[in-house]
């Protein structure tokens, strides 16, 4: 490697002298009202007759649309981390997210092989090191029994770092002051009982009713 190419992959980057970041599309500000850096207005600026911004703590709404296993875990850790930082959490279990709430579905949740091209095993390496890295083939997601296998292995993995079930999982986050809501279309369709659901869940609401509660949220689609 020479010189010159480590001095350019060490050296800061080097904005342009007039160099202006783009707007992306954002609205110019009202007259009167002062720019800041790209396009931005001042934080101490109030739009004339705007409503005011949400004031409250943080808050994070999570909707969870999907029932693998894999695809339960991101909400509830990322759901505890921000109750862990003080910020108001809630979370909407919709379609086959509602899976996560059903106690006749949720201790029995599946990963599966099949349409993950990212799925490479850790243990792999243990047979020829450098296997860790490769993805599973999708063809074994077919053969008898591999989905049971893959379950079984991911639930280990997440044992061996002390990583709660998932029923376990909301029992935490609702001690925690968690919200958590089944969809009401969902809930029709799938033809469930309140009994059905986790007893952490705070009621079976509608769309509209979670974009009301969601406002002045950061929502994480899952």
């Amino acid at each position: 490697m020479t010189a010159t190419t480590t001095e350019a992959r060490t050296s800061p980057a080097r904005i342009p002298d007039g160099f202006i970041m783009p707007d992306f599309g954002r609205a110019p500000a009202p007259a009167g009202t002062t720019a800041g850096p790209a396009g931005t207005t001042a934080p101490a600026e109030a739009y004339a007759g705007a409503t005011p911004a949400y004031a409250g703590p943080r808050k994070i709404a999570f909707i969870c649309s999907k029932g693998n296993l894999d695809m339960a875990y991101p909400a509830l850790i990322m759901g505890n981390a921000a109750l862990s930082e003080g910020c108001e959490v809630h979370i909407f279990f919709t379609f086959w997210g509602l899976d996560m709430v059903n106690q006749k579905t949720n201790q029995n949740l599946k990963f599966t092989i099949s349409g993950n091209t990212a799925m490479h095993m850790p243990a792999l390496g243990n047979v020829r090191p450098g296997l860790e890295h490769f993805s599973v083939p999708q063809q074994l997601g077919g053969l008898p029994g591999m989905g049971a296998y893959a379950t079984r292995y991911f639930k280990k993995e997440m044992a061996e770092l002390d990583i709660p079930d998932v029923p376990e999982f909301l029992d935490l986050m609702a001690a925690q002051g968690a919200h958590l809501y089944a969809c009401r279309l969902t809930f029709d369709m799938m033809k469930l009982l309140e009994a059905d659901l986790h007893p952490a869940v705070e009621g079976v609401i509608s769309a509209a009713d979670f974009i009301v509660i969601s406002e002045g949220a950061q929502v994480i689609f899952i």
